[in-house]
């Protein structure tokens, strides 16, 4: 079997790191966006849309914070990749602000 591969990015702010780390899966892309250690946040799961619509639907799973950004990237992921996304998201600031950060460094993990 294989080795799983995964992807790493990272973008960094006033010192603050913020990673996302990819594994891409046959069927499916896993994403953590995280800052500091490597950490399972709020956990979400999208579908591709089917056809030309590229939306699809979501749900979070686990967690209480960062509901609508983690739905969101998401989306966004399994629209990008046309896969099932399953997402994690575990940070301190706030939800706006982890929105725009983490819409960044997905972009560069599908450019990767």
């Amino acid at each position: 079997m294989p080795a799983l591969e995964s992807v790493d990015v990272k973008f960094e702010r006033n010192h603050v790191s913020f990673h996302a780390n990819l594994l891409r899966l046959e069927n499916a892309v896993v994403i953590l966006f995280y800052e500091g250690p490597k950490k399972l946040g709020t956990v979400a799961l999208a579908m591709p849309g089917i056809g030309e619509e590229k939306a699809g639907r979501s749900s979070v799973l686990v967690g209480g914070k960062y509901l609508m950004a983690s739905r969101a990237l998401a989306e966004r992921a399994a629209g990008a990749f046309g896969k099932m996304a399953v997402l994690s998201i575990n940070t301190a600031i706030e939800e706006g602000e982890a929105l725009r950060i983490y819409a960044k460094l997905l972009e560069d993990l599908r450019k990767s």
